[in-house]
């Protein structure tokens, strides 16, 4: 095949996938497919198969390929800087789209979204960290804050500073989420004493803690569903 007949190769199939994926939508491809989408944009005139079905093999999945730190990106043969930001990009507006529709409504009569936003914004993080979703009395999110980062397995918990940052943005109730970066999302006794400790710490100042949500590449967990709090 010339260098001709190869650029029309891969520019058909290119149209083609774009034409596919109009028609039936992203549940109708493949992860290695919808990162080939994702992919034509920053790596052009080249087929970029390979490098999609390379990074599926090495991250597990389109989410975790996309949410992979720069890092760890970087050492996949053939992603250069524009493709590195393309994914931050693409990860950002699941992020931002995801956080928009769990402010539209109440959080709590919403809570498939509210766990769909948590999982986005953390269960492929590489280190802990432990978010505050702040809510008022109607349980409309005021604010959506990571209060710390740790490492690869634990992040401090300051239970007054999570009381005192209720207090200050007038908040009536709050959902403590975590993650898990080893993907299991099962509570650890840890996490359990913790979330009973700020819970008593809240009551007395009519804040309610709703739930303790452990995300994970794996799943969720919540402590309150676990019968935990």
């Amino acid at each position: 095949m010339g260098l001709e007949d190869e650029g029309a190769h891969y520019h058909g199939h290119r149209e083609r996938l774009r034409a596919r994926f109009l028609e039936v939508g992203e549940e109708g491809l493949p992860d290695y497919e919808l990162l080939e989408l994702v992919l034509f944009r920053s790596i052009p005139r080249r087929d970029v198969k390979p490098h999609a079905k390379a990074l599926i093999r090495r991250f597990g999945g389109f989410a975790e390929a996309i949410a992979a730190p720069r890092a760890r990106l970087s050492e996949v043969e053939g992603l250069g800087e524009a493709t590195i930001t393309d994914f931050a990009v693409v990860a950002a507006a699941g992020r931002r789209l995801a956080r928009g529709a769990v402010a539209k409504r109440p959080v709590l009569s919403a809570w498939s979204t509210v766990i769909e936003y948590c999982r986005a914004a953390m269960a492929f993080s590489e280190k802990e960290q432990f978010r505050l979703l702040f809510l008022d009395k109607r349980n409309g999110l005021i604010a959506d804050e990571v209060q710390q980062e740790g490492t690869v397995d634990h992040t401090p918990v300051y239970v007054r500073e999570v009381v005192k940052r209720a207090l200050e943005l007038s908040a009536t109730a709050i959902i403590l989420v975590h993650n898990h970066p080893s993907g299991d999302p099962t509570p650890s006794a840890a996490d359990v004493r913790m979330t009973r400790e700020i819970v008593e710490a809240a009551r007395p100042l009519g804040i309610v803690v709703h739930d303790h949500i452990i995300v994970g590449r794996d799943g969720h967990a919540s402590l309150r569903g676990l019968k935990l709090m």
